[in-house]
């Protein structure tokens, strides 16, 4: 039986970003003080030779006596050690003076001839080890050469960094690592917290509790725009919960109804309550009722389907006025033969447009059944599709009526799904989905549906869909 993987630990954000921000600082400091260490050491090399060069130079002059001999003075060593202390010297220094034949004249320390051509290489000239550099002058006059100075020194000795100097640079190595690890710890503090507070939040909204109060008061603009993006997702994750529960509320009991309804009408009938003609008569208000609840149904799963994007959509070249003409034909045979004719506006030049005849088809005969549906008792409906061409050179599609118009209040509301208004609350019995449905099907096919600026009694619907190209 395969073993169950073990969660692996988490870390805080603070210690996971501190401790690696701290290692990559570290080694970014550590090498960048070997570099620097090394160009030190070079840059305190190639000062002390030149530093010996200018002592040999001046041993070499100090060399040559009035008459223009070479003559070593007595107070060479003394010059020697003198120079030493004031340049800071090393005491592994060897100073060697020959003459024009090669002869030892003078060595600090003391050599023999022997020691001497062992130090040096066959032309007394240079170092035999590579561990030594040496600095030469020529003693001369009047451009005769007379000797040759050799100071000798190891590498090591002209690469030294006195211990003090080494202790400040590593107090100072130190103290940088001691620095960036502070600023790191405080800026990760301070970076954590909000990203702490929108964890606790996301677990309380997971909780169902969407009264969240994050406090959008940070300077910085990142962290300002996560907190109050959050706050506006979880008022509009409660604003939708509500509208949930409402909507399902509504849902339930739009459908409840017609279902009661069928229910009690065949249960008189099934029980004898009512007989003959009366009996028929409850069983056609039963049919309507089931009709009815037919609708609604497939209002629903219309609407879902379209929302989900799962609605086949044609974009065929359409010539608008005919199609108009064919859909209020079609209307007006399914009406009752008191609905006057609709007044049908065309324009002199066709209109073609790209949409799904259908998909038209079900949003016109939508707008002309909800004014149908809108009209008060006793009066008479007058409709009026005027097809027209705006600005863009797109289709506009105005759909008029004389109704009793659409309350100022809730003209934004009109779209949203299963929102209906209260003067139709009671006379209808649908989910209120008919305008978002056709809103959607008209933005499926490129186009829009809003509703028009009020003239006077009634309401204006405009469709606009894209002319064919």
């Amino acid at each position: 039986m395969d073993r169950m993987k073990q969660p692996r630990a988490r870390t805080s954000i603070l210690a996971y970003w501190t401790l690696r921000y701290l290692l990559i600082i570290s080694v970014g400091l550590l090498l960048t003080a070997l570099v620097t260490f090394w160009w030190i050491q070079q840059e305190a090399m190639n000062n002390r030779m030149q530093t010996t060069g200018l002592l040999a130079q001046e041993i070499a002059d100090r060399s040559v006596n009035a008459a223009g001999n070479l003559e070593i003075s007595p107070a060479l060593g003394a010059l020697i050690e003198d120079r030493k202390r004031f340049f800071k010297l090393t005491v592994e220094m060897c100073v060697i003076v020959t003459d024009n034949s090669g002869k030892l004249l003078f060595s600090q320390p003391e050599l023999s001839d022997a020691e001497m051509r062992f130090k040096l290489n066959d032309s007394l000239n240079a170092p035999r080890s590579p561990e030594f550099k040496a600095a030469s002058a020529l003693i001369q006059t009047g451009g005769k050469k007379l000797g040759n100075v050799l100071v000798l020194q190891s590498k090591r000795s002209l690469r030294h960094i006195p211990q003090e100097e080494i202790t400040f640079f590593a107090i100072l190595i130190g103290f940088l690592i001691l620095l960036s690890w502070l600023t790191i710890y405080l800026l990760a503090g301070k970076l954590a917290k909000p990203i702490q507070r929108v964890a606790a939040a996301a677990a309380q909204v997971s909780d169902g509790d969407y009264n969240i109060s994050l406090g959008t008061g940070a300077k910085e603009r990142e962290i300002h725009e996560l907190l109050l993006s959050f706050e506006e997702m979880t008022a509009k994750l409660r604003q939708f919960e509500q509208s949930r529960a409402v909507m399902l509320a509504g849902v339930s009991h739009e459908l409840k109804t017609p279902v009661t309804s069928i229910k009690g009408l065949v249960h008189a009938v099934r029980e004898g309550v009512v007989e003959g003609g009366e009996a028929e008569e409850f069983l056609d208000i039963a049919l309507l009722e089931a009709e009815r609840l037919q609708r609604m149904v497939a209002d629903l799963l219309d609407y879902n389907a379209l929302a989900a994007g799962i609605v086949p959509i044609s974009h065929d070249r359409l010539e608008l006025g005919p199609l108009l003409e064919e859909i209020l034909y079609q209307w007006r045979l399914t009406q009752e033969a008191a609905v006057e004719e609709p007044v049908l506006r065309l324009p002199k030049a066709p209109l073609a447009v790209r949409g799904d005849p259908l998909r038209i088809q079900q949003i016109v005969v939508n707008l002309l059944n909800n004014s149908l549906q809108a009209k008060p008792p006793g009066q008479s409906l007058h409709l009026t599709l005027t097809l027209t061409a705006d600005s863009r050179g797109d289709a506009e599609i105005c759909i008029t009526d004389n109704g009793p118009g659409i309350a100022p209040e809730i003209r934004n509301q009109v779209f949203e799904a299963f929102f209906r208004s209260g003067g139709k609350q009671s006379t209808l019995r649908g989910l209120g989905l008919g305008l978002t449905f056709s809103r959607l099907l008209a933005e499926a096919m490129g186009g829009s549906l809003t509703l028009g600026d009020p003239e006077g009694d009634g309401c204006t619907f405009i469709l606009t869909l894209s002319r064919w190209t």
